[in-house]
């Protein structure tokens, strides 16, 4: 008989890849699969391979939703037939740790980012020192423990004196739509296509300074896919005279239709800065649809990025958000770049780079807790 993983999150399931890439690999593997997490207002009907349930929440933001949160997952848990748990970052690591502990079953930990370094919680002192203290108490306990990326992992080490495994958020080896008609966008073969995604594209993300430089790049267009609180902002700077009809903004898209966007660029950006722990230390997982789509990565100096850029000599480096800067840098890149080695060299990249091999070692964890 199959093993029944229950994996929680506090989101809505619908826009979390890493969280079904998990599943589908773990049910790919013959465990049974049912992925937990909140129903919102504009969810998105699911269809899934593996077995979904949204909960109702009462509350939607502050102490109160996370507490009631997790209290609806114990219960949840509590009366269904669980043989491994398996939580999502800090939020749902309360429910899952008791439910482990009292029905005397495995836990898999996944934190997708330094929870406790979230800027969110920063300068609000009560509850970061709460979830500190929270974090400081289970996370010591726990022995099957993941994470983003090596800088991250190093982090939970200086805390806690254990390196969770690394599992980077990376596609499927997948063949990808067919990309969109490139005249539906532009029909002027001279222009350059820049493609932003971005999920939260927010404060501290680089995209205000992108808008900048976009004033000095002639023959180039931007297209900005996903959204965020500076959107509003954006669009506001976007319809100035100086970036007439070159902003072009999508708003959120299914995954298949945005990766039909982004193979059509001729370069990905990924521009956030380096005001706190998260974003200094991130990896997107845009970082690999680029790469994936085929197009080249212009990044700021980020660790993680900068790693892969380098590594596998896929893209640029901009070394800080002066407008005037980052044009020159793209610029200097996109005029300068052999095309034909360049797609070698991505080529290259995505062939290693995939979630088939990134999950590998989850895999084994998960045989070894069901042999025991």
């Amino acid at each position: 008989m199959s093993k029944k993983v229950y994996i929680s999150v506090i989101n809505d399931l619908s826009s979390d890849q890493r969280v079904h890439k998990v599943c589908t690999s773990l049910h790919q593997q013959g465990y049974e699969i049912h992925l937990v997490g909140r129903k919102l207002k504009d969810s998105r009907p699911l269809k899934r391979d593996y077995a979904t349930h949204r909960m109702r929440l009462f509350f939607t933001s502050g102490a109160l939703f996370y507490a009631f949160y997790n209290i609806r997952l114990f219960l949840f848990l509590l009366f269904r037939k669980v043989d491994i748990v398996h939580a999502n970052d800090l939020d749902t690591l309360l429910a899952n740790y008791l439910i482990s502990k009292l029905k005397g079953i495995p836990i898999v930990y996944d934190s997708h980012e330094y929870f406790t370094g979230v800027p969110e919680i920063q300068h609000r002192a009560f509850v970061k020192k709460t979830w500190t203290k929270l974090e400081n108490w289970i996370f010591p306990k726990l022995k099957h423990v993941f994470t983003v990326n090596d800088s991250i992992a190093e982090l939970y080490y200086q805390d806690y004196g254990k390196r969770p495994h690394v599992m980077r958020n990376i596609p499927f080896q997948q063949e990808l739509p067919s990309p969109i008609e490139r005249d539906s966008v532009t029909d002027d073969p001279n222009i350059k296509l820049l493609v932003l995604q971005g999920a939260g594209i927010n404060v501290d993300r680089g995209a205000e300074e992108m808008l900048e430089a976009m004033v000095h790049l002639d023959n180039c267009k931007l297209m900005i896919i996903g959204s965020g609180d500076v959107i509003n902002v954006l669009k506001a700077r976007a319809a100035q005279p100086d970036l007439k009809d070159k902003i072009l903004f999508f708003g959120k898209l299914p995954y298949e239709e945005m990766m039909r966007y982004t193979q059509i660029a001729d370069a990905g950006l990924t521009l956030d800065k380096d005001t706190n722990i998260n974003y200094k230390f991130s990896l997107p997982n845009k970082v690999f649809d680029y790469i994936r789509a085929g197009i080249p990565v212009i990044s700021s100096n980020i660790i993680e990025i900068k790693k892969i850029i380098e590594k596998y000599e896929v893209g640029a480096i901009i070394p800080n958000h002066d407008p005037l800067v980052m044009a020159e840098t793209i610029n200097t890149y996109l005029c300068n770049v052999n095309k034909d080695e360049l797609n070698q060299k991505i080529a290259t990249a995505s062939g290693q780079l995939s979630w088939e091999n990134e999950v590998i070692k989850l895999i084994e964890t998960y045989k070894n807790l069901t042999n025991h």
